[in-house]
C-alpha cells in the first residue's frame, strides 16, 4: 500500500489535502490522529467504518488509530500515547521525527518507567511489557487515563530531552514518577541505584524530586535512598582519587579528621595537603523531607569551613556533579590552591588523624 495514500476496503483511494505523509517517520505513518486524518481529508465516519470488526484499522485510544489490524508495536503505542494526550495543534503536528525541535516546549512528556527505558536503563523492563505509559501532563489538562496510558499532572512541565526522536523527563523526574508507582523495595533500590552508578544524575537531584513528589514518607524509598546516597559518595570519593592520580596532583592525606593540639575536633575532610595547609571536602549533601535536619547539616558544614579558614587552612569545596563533567577544571582549582600557599601567612598546626 502506499504510504501516502489510505484505503478504505474496496473503495476507491480518499484523495489527500495539500499536507503529504512523506514528512512522517514510518511509524507516524501507521499511528494518526483524527485530527491528522481530517488534514489529510478522512471523515470521522471513514475511520471508524475501517475500524469495524475485520477492518484493516484499528482504534487504540480515544482519537488516535493505528493503521494496520495486528497488534500494535512499542513505538507505535508510545507515539499513540503522547498523540492523546499532547494538546490538538501538537496532536495535527504530530511528534517530531528524529533529530528535529518543537517550536514550543510539548504539553506531553513520556515519563516513569517507559521514560527509563527510553534513557537506556537495564534495570526498566522493555517497552512492549509495559501494560500503562505514564505520560507527563501540565495539572490544568482536562484529560483522563484511559487505555494504555496513565496521567501524570505536573505543577511545572520539566525541560523535555529528546531521545530517539520522542519528549522524554529527564531522568530524576522520570525516577520519581515510576517510583511513584512501585511498592517492590527491590525494584525501586534498582533504578536509584543504576541512576547514580550509570552517571545519569546526582544523587541530590534524585533526592530533590523524591521529595517535592512526597515520596519520601514511604519506608521503602528511604530505605533505598540511603543507599543510593552511600553509593554517590562511594563513586564520588572514586572519582576524587581518579582526578589526584590522573592529573598528576600531589598525593594527600586521604579521610582524615581535623583538630586543635590538645584542643577541639575540628572537623573530617576528604584530602588534606598539610604542607600547604589545603583541605578538599566533597559537597554530598542532598535535600531531605526533614527540613530541621538538613538546615543542620548546613549549619555544621559552614562552620567548619569557617574555622579552617580562620586557621588559615583553604578549603576547597567539589560537588560530585562538578567532579564528574569537569574533572579537569576541579584539577585546576585544587592547583591554583597548592601554589597559591606559597604566598600565604602560615596556617595554625593543627593535628591530622585517620577518619
Amino acid at each position: 500500500m502506499n504510504h501516502n495514500t489510505p484505503t478504505f476496503g474496496g473503495e476507491t483511494p480518499s484523495p489527500l489535502s495539500p499536507r503529504p505523509l512523506s514528512h512522517l517517520t514510518d511509524v507516524q505513518r501507521r499511528v494518526l490522529s483524527s485530527t491528522q486524518l481530517r488534514a489529510h481529508g478522512v471523515s470521522a465516519s471513514r475511520a471508524a467504518a475501517q475500524c469495524r470488526p475485520g477492518g484493516p484499522w484499528q482504534q487504540l485510544l480515544p482519537g488516535v488509530y493505528v493503521l494496520h489490524p495486528g497488534p500494535p508495536t512499542s513505538d507505535e503505542r508510545l507515539h499513540a500515547a503522547l498523540l492523546y494526550a499532547g494538546r490538538p495543534a501538537e496532536r495535527a503536528r504530530s511528534i517530531p521525527a528524529q533529530g528535529t525541535a518543537h517550536s514550543a516546549p510539548p504539553d506531553a512528556i513520556v515519563t516513569g518507567l517507559a521514560a527509563l527505558t527510553l534513557h537506556g536503563f537495564a534495570s526498566a523492563p522493555p517497552l512492549i511489557s509495559l501494560d500503562r505509559i505514564d505520560i507527563l501532563v501540565p495539572r490544568t489538562r482536562r484529560l483522563r487515563s484511559t487505555g494504555c496510558v496513565r496521567l501524570v499532572r505536573a505543577h511545572v512541565m520539566p525541560l523535555a530531552e529528546p531521545v530517539t526522536g520522542v519528549p522524554v523527563a529527564p531522568v530524576p523526574r522520570a525516577l520519581a514518577d515510576a517510583v511513584a508507582q512501585l511498592t517492590d523495595a527491590h525494584a525501586v533500590r534498582r533504578l536509584l541505584t543504576e541512576a547514580v552508578r550509570g552517571g545519569h544524575c546526582e544523587p541530590a537531584a534524585i533526592v530533590r524530586e523524591l521529595t517535592q513528589a512526597r515520596l519520601l514518607s514511604r519506608a521503602h524509598v528511604v530505605d533505598a535512598v540511603d543507599s543510593l546516597l552511600a553509593e554517590g559518595r562511594s563513586i564520588a570519593e572514586a572519582r576524587l582519587y581518579e582526578m589526584v592520580r590522573v592529573h598528576g596532583l600531589p598525593d594527600p592525606l586521604w579521610n582524615v579528621d581535623l583538630r586543635l593540639p590538645g584542643g577541639p575536633h575540628i572537623g573530617g575532610v576528604d584530602a588534606y595537603w598539610p604542607d600547604q595547609a589545603v583541605a578538599v571536602e566533597l559537597d554530598t549533601r542532598a535535600p531531605r523531607h526533614d527540613r530541621g535536619q538538613d538546615d543542620a547539616l548546613w549549619c555544621e558544614y559552614t562552620q567548619k569551613r569557617e574555622t579552617l579558614e580562620r586557621l588559615g587552612i583553604t578549603v576547597v569545596h567539589i560537588t560530585p556533579r562538578k567532579l564528574r563533567d569537569a574533572m579537569e577544571q576541579q584539577a585546576t582549582v585544587v592547583r591554583t590552591a597548592l601554589m597559591a600557599s606559597a604566598d600565604r601567612e602560615p596556617a595554625a598546626y593543627v593535628v591530622v588523624l585517620p577518619r
